[in-house]
Order: structure tokens, then sequence, then C-alpha cells
């Protein structure tokens, strides 16, 4: 199950940064590589933005925990982005969520994204389940970057995954 969902993100990730080295010269559209694997990587971090926002919409108890996650997400999105992205992802969130503080909308699932668990115990695995994929496919995707953003990618992927163990370790508990 996590396997399947690392290797559908892996593959949009991978798709995302191919030249299509038999391709036709229009697909490329002369965007570098790079260009596009960062651009890939800005549209995975906000659709994890959207998860985290979408999780703390049914689980208002749990935004103190996942707010400094969510906040590190938010800023590889910004680190990932080659210039100012035309609609900032983080203000644009920041706008959406106080204004769309009934939790019907972001609750319910867009096109292609999951449905935040009732549980939170289970919001909060599914979290972690998405930062894990995520992280995976960052770090299969670092054999085709360019030097700095395979570096830039492999931090990232590195704090996804200390970002999936915090979201299911047991903050506060002792030994």
């Amino acid at each position: 199950m996590l396997t399947g969902a690392a290797a559908a993100a892996a593959g949009s990730v991978l798709v995302t940064g191919c030249s299509g080295g038999g391709g036709t010269a229009g697909a490329d559209s002369g965007i570098s590589l790079e260009r596009r694997m960062r651009e890939g990587a800005v549209r995975d971090s906000e659709r994890l933005l959207e998860r985290y926002d979408a999780t703390v919409a049914v689980h208002p108890d749990l935004s103190g925990r996942l707010a400094p996650l969510r906040a590190a997400v938010a800023a590889h999105t910004g680190a990932l982005a080659l210039t100012t992205p035309k609609a900032s992802p983080a203000p644009s969130r920041a706008a959406a969520s106080p204004s769309g503080s009934p939790s019907p909308s972001p609750s319910a699932p867009a096109a292609g994204r999951a449905e935040v668990p009732a549980k939170p115990a289970e919001a909060l695995s599914a979290l972690a389940d998405a930062e894990r994929s995520l992280s995976e496919a960052r770090t299969i995707a670092l054999a085709g970057a360019p030097g700095e953003l395979a570096r830039l990618l492999a931090s990232v992927a590195a704090c996804g995954a200390v970002h999936a163990y915090l979201l299911t370790s047991n903050p506060g508990a002792s030994s």
C-alpha cells in the first residue's frame, strides 16, 4: 500500500523531471530540466501543505503539534521555487484557512486527494504516510537532479523522513 503510493509519487516526480530524450522538441518547450524538477517538487510540497491544512481543519486540536512541521514544508516550498511564485502557496493557504474555518471544504477530498481520517491518530498516520512517500520520491529523483538541486532535494527528503517519524512518535511519553 505505501509502496504503491511511493511509486506513484516517484513516478510523478520523475515524469516531471524527465527530459524526454527521444521526444519532440515541442514537448520540452525550452524549459530546463532543473526548472521542471523544481516546479514538480513545489507542486508536491503544495499538495502536502494542503494535507496539513485539511488535517488541522478536521482536527483543530492537532494544530499545535502540526504547526512547526507545516511551517517547515512551507519553507521547503519556498526554497524549491526558482522565483517567487505568481500565487504564493503560504499566503493563499493562510488566507484560505481563516475564511474556510468550517471543515466541510478542507475535509472533502479533492480530485486525487485523500480524505482526512476521523480519528486524530489515524490522521497523523496518514500525514506520516504522505511525508514518507514524498521523501522516498524525492530520494529517487536525486539520481536525475542537477548538483545544487540534488543537494536541496536530499535535505528536504531527509526532513520529510524526520516529519514522518515525529508524526508517528508519541510526544511526551516516558520510556
